[in-house]
């Protein structure tokens, strides 16, 4: 799987996660939340990750 960056996707808890900053396709840099309000930056791996979400 290649995860980019400003893509959408859904992690393995549930949640779905902004990229941010990719580093190496392993690493990467994410928000999530509904909105401004709520938003938390997270570190996660590729591991975190079940698939990328296709553009709405």
């Amino acid at each position: 799987m290649t995860v980019r960056e400003y893509d959408t996707v859904l992690l393995k808890d549930g949640r779905e996660a902004s990229i941010v900053e990719a580093f190496d396709n392993k690493v990467f840099i994410a928000d999530v939340g509904d909105s401004p309000e709520d938003w938390e930056t997270i570190d996660i791996t590729i591991d975190d990750i079940e698939r990328v979400i296709p553009n709405r």
